[in-house]
């Protein structure tokens, strides 16, 4: 969320220049007595990542599973495993402190109205900030709550003498409940139900007792899904780092952790902005008058493993472009100008500049 800054000032003094201009040059970041400083952003990249774990803890009764109801490969050993069911990035602005900015005002200027971002990145003067598009963040669905087993075993399965007993018992149990929700579906029950709703809420409730109580022997497998973001600041080309390693037993694993597989992130500059003039270095030591922006670049993202591009994304980024300064004639009282920059890129995303009525 943005937060708006409104920096009005107003000078009682005459300035030495010959037009009545916002006046720019590098100042230490924060606000000053005579204006407000701002940064221009560089783009980063959050890289995110959805990943799924998969527990399973064996049931009670598994050692007979294959014994009472035929169920072969239980496992007596409970496991861990994960896996990535998604990946996809987004680009976020984080401000560039080699690109700090001054502006200041003299009584006749019409630039008084500077809204920064949170961190000082300019967004707007004199209007209303290009809304930023929220990410859509993930939010795990709520787990299952299921009943304990013993809820639904008889009194000659509790007061059994063994495991083994227990185990044949609630087999036979397990058996019945499947005959009944048969005899149902095909309509021939002994008590068929009246309407529809009641024959499916039998039908769930003895779906229920089955699913229960088979867990005693094929065990209980669990999911969950967590997001990880991984966030990228490049300032050149990325040939191709690691950028975070993966084990199906372990989960997601810092780069430098041998114990898994490498998963590597390439950044390419489009080179679509041509590279800026060289400037006069004695027109450089003069203090210059207007509003600094970005004109961005685009640089070209991807996430690989060792055998193929899993996600491929274009992104506008300053670094990868240069700056460019808007006059401040722009900002004279003779116009009525309103500067809206991009929130991600800080390029110019509209600039009116009208004359009084």
């Amino acid at each position: 969320m943005k937060k708006f800054l409104l920096v009005l000032f107003t000078f009682l003094f005459s300035l030495f220049s010959a037009q009545s201009q916002t006046a720019l040059s590098p100042y230490q970041p924060g606000v000053t007595s005579e204006g407000a400083v701002y940064f221009l952003p560089k783009t980063a990249v959050n890289v995110t990542l959805l990943v799924e774990k998969t527990s399973y803890q064996p049931g009670e009764f598994c050692r007979y599973a294959e014994r009472f109801l035929r169920m072969r490969d239980v496992s007596s050993e409970s496991s861990v495993g994960y896996r990535i069911v998604g990946i996809k990035q987004y680009s976020v602005a984080i401000a560039d402190t080699a690109k700090r900015y001054a502006v200041k005002f003299d009584p006749k200027t019409v630039a008084s109205n500077v809204r920064l971002s949170d961190d000082g990145v300019l967004l707007a003067i004199n209007t209303e900030p290009a809304k930023n598009t929220a990410v859509q963040r993930f939010l795990p669905a709520p787990r299952e709550s299921l009943p304990s087993p013993r809820s639904f075993m008889s009194e000659e399965i509790l007061s059994a003498g063994s495991t083994a007993k227990m185990a044949e018992l609630t087999a036979q149990d397990i058996y019945e409940i499947r005959e009944s929700r048969n005899l149902l579906v095909r309509g021939q029950a002994d008590n068929m139900p009246k309407d529809g709703d009641q024959l499916r809420l039998m039908l769930n409730q003895l779906d229920l007792q089955d699913r229960v109580l088979t867990s005693l022997f094929a065990g209980n497998v669990s999911k969950d899904t967590a997001e990880y973001t991984l966030t990228v600041l490049p300032d050149k080309e990325i040939q191709r780092d690691v950028l975070f390693r993966f084990s199906q037993k372990l989960g997601l694993l810092d780069k430098d952790d041998l114990a898994g597989t490498p998963y590597y992130i390439i950044i390419k500059d489009l080179q679509t902005v041509p590279p800026a003039e060289p400037v006069d270095p004695k027109k450089k030591a003069k203090q210059v008058s207007g509003i600094y922006v970005n004109i961005p670049g685009k640089m070209r993202v991807s996430v690989s493993d060792a055998s193929q591009t899993l996600v491929t994304n274009d992104f506008p980024a300053g670094q990868f472009g240069h700056v460019e300064l808007l006059s401040g004639a722009l900002f004279n009282k003779r116009y009525t100008t309103r500067l809206t920059l991009n929130p991600i890129s800080g390029a110019v995303e509209r600039l009116d500049a009208e004359l009084p009525k």
